[in-house]
């Protein structure tokens, strides 16, 4: 399969490199990483274990890397004023795009673009960074929920999940992507955007008992909001919210993007994550008090 990789940062550069590994033919479109990826190849280090790609395909225009099957899509959402531009020139008559960014909002943009039947979303649960050029660190999970934007579950979304599969990427097809939408916001919300106000990790903030009841308190926001949005199968707020602690204990003071997007000065992804979830809650009769809280103050913290 060809596949392209639009917005190969920690997320784009790992999953590429493990469909590269497996014998997948992958072009990266690339910024700040291309002078060293073209001239040393592309390094993972891996709880899993190191692999370097000596010969990697990279381009800084996307008309370069020519017309594909797949194109993966790990843009940050506050690029999206770009996103069809540099997913126009990938697109022939039967490729499909699958995106893996966080948020709300993102499928749509790419359905109004291409058509709803070529557009797929994804939820991917992954502890990575950036290195120094030409280099991810992948620090734990992995593992991806991929489905139709238009609802159902698919032959395609089936035989993509196998794909990732076999490259060692754990992979689930679902029915209801809306709902893994939510469930993945559960997790964002509180972690990504604390963490940014606070400059303290994943595991700074569970072991401070104050913030802990707080993070809980705003999971339980979401998964009443998700609830309300008419899911295949409502979201048990308890054994749900457990699950989410439970694994966030493993990630041994993990940096979620948000955080190190603050750190380093660019812009934080709010619309997708907080703006669009707040309005579809609001539509629904939830008021999520706390998730306003949390977005008003990040927005406040984007004009200093």
């Amino acid at each position: 399969m060809k596949i392209a990789v639009v917005g190969a940062g920690a997320l784009g550069l790992y999953y590429g490199a493990m469909l590269q590994r497996a014998g997948h033919d992958v072009r990266f479109l690339l910024r700040r990483d291309y002078q060293a990826i073209r001239e040393a190849g592309l390094r993972v280090t891996s709880v899993n274990g190191d692999f370097h790609l000596q010969d990697v395909q990279c381009a800084l225009d996307p008309a370069e890397l020519g017309p594909v099957d797949l194109v993966l899509v790990g843009l940050k959402t506050f690029a999206n004023h770009r996103l069809i531009e540099l997913v126009e020139p990938l697109m022939q008559g039967d490729t499909c795009v699958l995106t893996l960014q966080n948020g709300l909002g993102n499928e749509e943009l790419l359905a109004d673009a291409f058509g709803t039947e070529r557009v797929l979303g994804g939820i991917a649960f992954l502890c990575s960074n950036r290195g120094d050029p030409g280099t991810v660190h992948h620090m734990g999970q992995g593992r991806i929920r991929l489905g139709e934007f238009a609802g159902g579950l698919s032959e395609r979304a089936r035989a993509l999940a196998e794909m990732f599969n076999k490259a060692q990427v754990p992979c689930e097809a679902v029915a209801d992507l809306r709902r893994a939408r939510w469930e993945k916001l559960v997790w964002n919300i509180p972690f990504n955007g604390l963490c940014a106000l606070t400059g303290r990790n994943v595991t700074e903030l569970l072991n401070h008992k104050p913030s802990r009841r707080e993070i809980i308190a705003i999971m339980g926001e979401v998964v009443a909001a998700g609830n309300a949005q008419g899911l295949s199968q409502p979201i048990e707020a308890e054994a749900f919210i457990d699950k989410m602690i439970s694994a966030t204990e493993t990630m041994n003071s993990y940096q979620p993007s948000m955080m190190i997007d603050r750190f380093e000065g660019r812009p934080l992804e709010l619309e997708a994550i907080y703006g669009v979830p707040l309005v579809r809650a609001s539509e629904c009769g939830v008021e999520m008090v706390r998730v306003g809280m949390l977005h008003a103050l990040l927005e406040l913290g984007e004009t200093d």
